[in-house]
């Protein structure tokens, strides 16, 4: 008689070995930028289950031999990059900085630019995770914008996980996620789904039509943007990244700026120690020299 144990044992999640760990987190490491200590082994092997789980693969040997064959590379790598990368972001976060924008940075552009506007100005939101950031922007821009009939501008959205840029292309929130977005500015820019049950709400197609979506990375050498900004947003990403991919970055962002052009990064970030030729202008505000 046939024995039927097995068919009768839970099925258990597969395990990652350190071997298996230090082989990814190297990976993820050279790919994206992104240092995945030991202790992160715990918070990477519940994460991937999930992708296991999807592709129909039992251990993470066997996930792991896909990954890095050539197939792999091509299909399954940004997933990867989609479990492992953090997107915590919100409307209006860092208020202050939203305030030095308006009084400070577009006024000192703008007088830079002289009478020459012919191009926009250019706003690149870095890192910008479900859209809030970009959004946030092309809110005050729109209102920086009001008695201004010559000012435009251009934002570039970018993130390296599809499935978030997926969510700001879509602009559909909770509306509890919008509590921080001022109230006139909300009635203004913010449209309600039809079914009040969801409590769902659409930003306004005159802010979509601001921005741009890009799946950009980080480590590649060419970032793909052609245009120079005038002002790059790239808060709460570095602090990721070991010093030497923070000045890589850091680097390329100069490059990437208008002489004179401002970067804006998170409050608990810090270009000290990087040599890299930017002045502090305001807490966590940059200028290109």
């Amino acid at each position: 008689m046939a024995d039927s144990s097995n068919s009768l044992k839970p099925h258990l999640p597969a395990t990652l070995r350190d071997r298996e760990f230090q082989r990814f987190s190297r990976f993820i490491y050279d790919n994206v930028g992104i240092k995945m200590p030991p202790v992160k082994k715990t918070m990477l092997e519940a994460r991937l289950q999930k992708r296991l789980k999807a592709l129909g693969i039992t251990t993470f040997e066997e996930y792991g031999e896909f990954v890095f064959s050539p197939e792999g590379r091509a299909t399954e790598l940004i997933h990867l990059i989609d479990v492992v990368t953090t997107n915590k972001t919100d409307f209006f976060r860092e208020p202050g900085h939203f305030d030095f924008l308006v009084k400070t940075v577009l006024p000192s552009v703008l007088l830079a630019r002289g009478d020459v506007l012919r191009d926009p100005v250019r706003i690149w939101s870095a890192g910008c995770s479900t859209g809030e950031e970009p959004y946030t922007l092309a809110m005050v821009l729109s209102e920086f914008a009001v008695g201004r009939p010559d000012f435009r501008v251009a934002i570039t959205a970018s993130d390296v996980c599809t499935q978030v840029l997926q969510t700001a292309k879509t602009a559909i929130y909770p509306e509890e996620r919008t509590d921080p977005i001022p109230l006139n500015l909300k009635k203004k820019y913010l449209m309600r789904s039809r079914e009040k049950a969801k409590s769902l709400v659409r930003i306004a197609p005159k802010l979509r039509s601001l921005i741009t979506f890009r799946r950009i990375n980080f480590m590649d050498d060419d970032l793909g943007i052609a245009e120079k900004m005038d002002i790059i947003f790239c808060r709460n990403v570095v602090i990721y990244f070991d010093k030497p991919t923070q000045q890589t970055l850091m680097q390329k962002f100069h490059r990437q700026l208008r002489p004179g052009g401002y970067l804006f990064i998170g409050h608990s970030e810090t270009l000290s120690g990087l040599e890299v030729d930017f002045k502090a202008v305001a807490s966590t505000v940059y200028r290109k020299n």
